[in-house]
């Protein structure tokens, strides 16, 4: 029988309503009041005639309000859409049009750039500020009560997604194929649940389910489940880990700071006894393992079991320098994943184990290295070629049937996603990642078209021509670095001048970290830039 995530999450409320659910900031939120503000708020979408199918923007930071949002969603059975909480109004813009938003929430902190979408509250129904007075005005007038019509599995689940070319486009799934690669299948390491009445019966009977199939045999792990993610829910890795946490009747907690401050996350661990910690690879673990050295008088760390990264990449000696300050971490976990294919190979690192290596990833038997025929890449060869994973995977893009086309293929007769991934493959199926397949730049996890920042980069009045390349950066993965070349007899804007010319066109991460000034930028015959030179010069 197919799994709803709405239904899914009911069946917990319902088995452990005073079990505290999330925690954020000063705010502790149980079961039962989580599932009763999600039905207020799915009422309160009902009564503007958002439900099956409809998309609703969720442009929020960390805050109770994105979980019952979500939740509220589901249960209308509209899908909420991801907006990054760093997007400038112009990008919000695209997104409104693009994903056929039918509403926008956002935190009061983004208000301005909401509301500077031109027409907004004439292209959508609701147009709310989460925790506002519309917003709980609206929540206020609607029923508490849980008295939806029948849901299914085939609901959708969209997530979007930077991606590796172009601009974000919005990944389609069925819910109960999300539920299984994503979210733990409410029995991760385990059986497979096959029916949603297992649900409950597999949480209660082993509330770590999340952490016990990575712990040493024979330890229990924590009396319960407490998670929390260093990537916020607007991305994949945040928003996955909180609803597997909920789903398998743990806690969530949220982390509250506008910016990074590897010391608050530190009093939320001591504060809140959290069990799994995930990062997003070198760009949030490099900042916590500096804070670490440089504290050794620290709060209280000895919680933490379980340590996860995903999005970017995590060297290999970061993990062993983690494992070494925090000797109550188990494992370290380090997934290749991304919102097309969650977790196409994992690297688990063991206390006591042998020296870790970067960018190298145990097999799985759902993943293959393909050519550019799609034939699969004979183990051993060294051959480069793309990352392909068989089993659940997404209906497709949103509107895009031929980049769908171009993702999600078929070899031998089964469907296969390649979400960009270079790789080699040993003869033991060790996974040796290479990079991607396209000129996308991955920054802390956030991903970059140079395409869209050369187009700011151009709109500076001294700028003639802009190429954008990733370089290596050994906290980041990559840094944006820009070459430009300027107008004749203009003087050459400085790296910060262009910094803030861009920030008032695109996200802040995006704009170049490093540049160089050059006479001519190189552009092959068919007028198409020459990434690698520019690369090159740096």
């Amino acid at each position: 029988m197919p799994f709803n995530l709405a239904d899914c999450f009911e069946a917990v409320a319902d088995a452990v309503p005073e079990r505290t659910a999330v925690v954020c900031g000063d705010r502790r939120v149980t079961y039962a009041e989580l599932e009763a503000r999600a039905n207020r708020c799915a009422h309160a979408l009902g009564a503007q005639d958002i439900g099956l199918d409809a998309h609703v923007g969720c442009y929020l930071h960390n805050c109770v309000e994105y979980l019952e949002l979500l939740l509220g969603c589901w249960k209308a059975r509209a899908a909420p859409i991801n907006v990054n909480d760093r997007y400038v109004a112009s990008e919000v813009e695209f997104l409104v049009d693009d994903a056929d938003l039918v509403g926008l929430v956002w935190s009061a902190s983004l208000a301005p750039e909401a509301q500077a979408i031109p027409d907004l509250t004439a292209r959508v129904r609701i147009a709310w500020e989460a925790g506002g007075p519309e917003y709980e005005a609206a929540l206020a007038a609607a029923s508490p009560v849980r008295d939806f019509s029948p849901r299914s599995g085939d609901d959708h689940y969209v997530l979007y997604t930077g991606g590796t070319t172009g601009r974000p486009k919005g990944v389609v799934w069925r819910q109960d194929d999300i539920f299984f690669t994503a979210m733990g299948g409410g029995n991760p390491g385990g059986p497979p649940l096959t029916d949603p009445s297992e649900l409950v019966p597999a949480m209660l009977r082993n509330p770590n389910q999340r952490l016990t199939p990575f712990l040493p045999p024979g330890d229990p792990g924590p009396g319960e489940l407490i998670a929390m993610s260093l990537g916020p829910l607007a991305h994949a890795s945040g928003q996955w880990l909180a609803l597997g946490a909920l789903l398998g009747g743990g806690t969530v907690v949220l982390y509250d700071a506008p910016t990074m401050d590897m010391g608050h996350v530190l009093d939320l661990v001591a504060r809140e006894r959290v069990g799994m910690l995930t990062m997003v690879g070198d760009a949030t673990a490099r900042p916590l393992l500096e804070h670490l050295r440089a504290h050794p008088q620290r709060p209280d760390t000895s919680s933490i079991r379980l340590l996860g990264s995903g999005g970017s990449i995590l060297s290999g000696e970061v993990k062993d320098a983690l494992l070494a300050e925090l000797p109550s971490v188990a494992v370290v976990l380090e997934a290749i994943g991304s919102s097309e294919s969650p977790s196409q190979a994992v690297a688990v690192v063991a206390r006591d184990a042998p020296p870790s290596a970067s960018l190298t990833f145990a097999p799985k038997d759902v993943t293959i290295v393909v050519d550019d025929d799609l034939v699969p890449i004979p183990r051993g060869s060294d051959q480069v070629g793309r990352l392909a994973t068989r089993g659940r995977s997404p209906i497709g893009y949103y509107k895009d049937p031929e980049r769908s086309a171009r993702t999600f293929v078929a070899i031998d007769g089964e469907r296969w996603t390649l979400p960009g991934d270079m790789a080699t493959i040993d003869a033991d199926g060790t996974v040796h990642l290479v990079g991607r397949g396209s000129l996308c730049i991955n920054t802390g996890g956030e991903k970059v078209y140079p395409e869209e920042v050369e187009a700011a980069l151009k709109a500076h009045p001294a700028v003639h021509d802009a190429v954008v390349v990733g370089i290596a950066d050994p906290t980041w993965g990559q840094r944006v670095a820009a070459v430009i070349q300027t107008d004749a007899g203009a003087d050459a804007p400085t790296l910060e001048e262009l910094r803030e010319h861009c920030r008032g066109l695109v996200a802040g991460y995006k704009a170049p970290r490093a540049l160089r000034v050059v006479d001519d930028v190189r552009r092959n015959p068919a007028g198409k830039a020459d990434y690698p030179w520019a690369a090159s010069l740096f």
